[in-house]
């Protein structure tokens, strides 16, 4: 380990704006390992003489293995360092890719595709890292940037794929991630710093348990919760369904026309840090919620009753679609984060179970609808997936603390940030807070008010 990444409790590393972008950069290029097959699976069928249908199992199988990296892998982040079990993944994955990129056996395929899904679990670590180090009072730009990296990496990977398999090889393209994983590696091997353990002496499967009883004792984390569910649903029910209505009349587009939407999340990577410091860091995270929510509402309206016969409606919804998404889950991880410094693994690990269930249902009904009644029935009930998060959002307030309430008013104003606050280390960020609150209640005379 290089001398500058070691841990020095004396002088912890501080969260910094290359930090930031070092995050952002590994997540662009890890995630992307899900979505590379995606646009090339017609080309993947062709390869190893399979159907369409056979082959949309590399997609089905790569997200499968990261549901099942996400809920066994991602906690043990709250139990183990998290710089060598961030490289370990990385470099394990990188070198199984080397077998998607050499194989004629298209068992053998999906099998690594599996395996490397589950290993491509490192951007989730990275998040509750942000959240760890990040001060209060800009964690949700913090992790705005680094949501906008994971975007990033859907982007490049959609729309890289399918040039480089156009003009060359499919398999160039697993080459050069093959390469994009070990520079990353690099990169992190050398300026990552290593930080101490948060939490000693738990056991693995306790904390399993524990992820479950969290959902039933947290008022708030199932409130985010169930509202990330209704976004991740949105979300791929728009866009698996939207290839199938440009694809027909009156659009009639080609495949790379229909790729071209992708360039549509620069606009959301280039906006969210912003909105995030401008409103999520001001605001209580609720308020970002319900406008991101708002955005996400309207576009699907103009969209369900208007794209129909105008690309506008599916151009103003992917901008507002997105743009949405993102605000409103970086604010809600801004928010569950704060639940418990020393869990954070484990809540994101609940919060992106129910964004995963989502993601799966929304492209279950969003597809059987677009079956049945076309582009307004799957309009529609994205609409409604919306309106049941926006019920969700509202029955319970900003300092609830209970199931259902109001608590303390509706004032929108974060009182819970300091106006200048140091960066916190994975293993101080409370106990620093808890020694300045007793240090503010120590009297002139140097006697603690509480022995008194």
């Amino acid at each position: 380990m290089p001398q500058r990444c070691r841990y020095d409790p004396e002088n912890p590393p501080s969260f910094t704006l290359s930090m930031n972008i070092l995050l952002a950069f590994s997540g662009t290029f890890t995630v992307a390992n899900l979505y590379y097959a995606q646009p090339i699976l017609n080309v993947l069928a062709e390869e190893f003489d399979v159907s369409y249908e056979r082959a949309s199992d590399v997609a089905t199988l790569s997200q499968a293995g990261y549901a099942v990296g996400l809920l066994f892998l991602c906690p043990l982040a709250d139990m183990v360092p998290r710089r060598p079990f961030i490289l370990f993944l990385i470099w394990l994955t990188a070198t199984m890719w080397i077998g998607l990129c050499l194989t004629n056996s298209f068992e053998v395929f999906i099998s690594l595709s599996f395996l490397c899904g589950v290993g491509t679990v490192t951007p989730q670590l990275m998040l509750p890292l942000v959240g760890d180090l990040a001060p209060a009072h800009r964690r949700a730009s913090s992790l705005s940037v680094v949501v906008s990296g994971l975007a990033l990496g859907l982007l490049i990977a959609r729309v890289l794929s399918g040039v480089v398999a156009n003009y060359t090889s499919w398999r160039n393209i697993y080459w050069l991630a093959f390469g994009a994983q070990y520079l990353t590696l690099a990169l992190l091997f050398f300026y990552l710093p290593d930080y101490p353990t948060k939490n000693k002496g738990l056991n693995y499967f306790k904390v399993l348990w524990g992820m479950a009883v969290m959902v039933v004792t947290e008022p708030l984390l199932l409130q985010a919760c169930i509202i990330g569910f209704m976004l991740s649903a949105v979300f791929t029910s728009f866009w698996t369904t939207l290839t199938f209505l440009l694809a027909s009349p009156p659009y009639e587009y080609s495949s790379l026309e229909i790729g071209c939407f992708a360039f549509i999340g620069i606009v959301v990577i280039a906006l969210a840090p912003v909105l995030s410091r401008l409103i999520t860091d001001r605001f209580v995270f609720l308020f970002s919620v319900v406008l991101g929510l708002a955005f996400v509402f309207v576009g699907n309206v103009i969209s369900t009753f208007i794209g129909s016969f105008t690309v506008a409606g599916p151009i103003i919804n992917a901008i507002m679609l997105d743009s949405g998404i993102n605000f409103a889950h970086t604010a809600n991880r801004s928010n569950v984060y704060n639940l418990d410094p020393k869990a954070r693994n484990r809540v994101n690990t609940v919060y992106m179970v129910f964004a995963f269930g989502g993601q799966i249902t929304g492209t279950a009904v969003g597809n059987r609808l677009y079956a049945q009644g076309g582009w307004v029935w799957s309009g529609s009930s994205n609409i409604a997936f919306i309106g049941v998060a926006i019920i969700i959002a509202i029955i319970r307030g900003p300092r609830e603390t209970g199931w259902v309430g109001w608590s303390d008013g509706w004032n929108i104003k974060r009182d819970d940030v300091p106006k200048l606050e140091p960066a916190a280390t994975a293993d101080t960020d409370v106990e620093a807070l808890q020694i300045e609150d007793q240090s503010k209640n120590i009297d002139s005379t140097g006697e603690d008010p509480a022995s008194k």
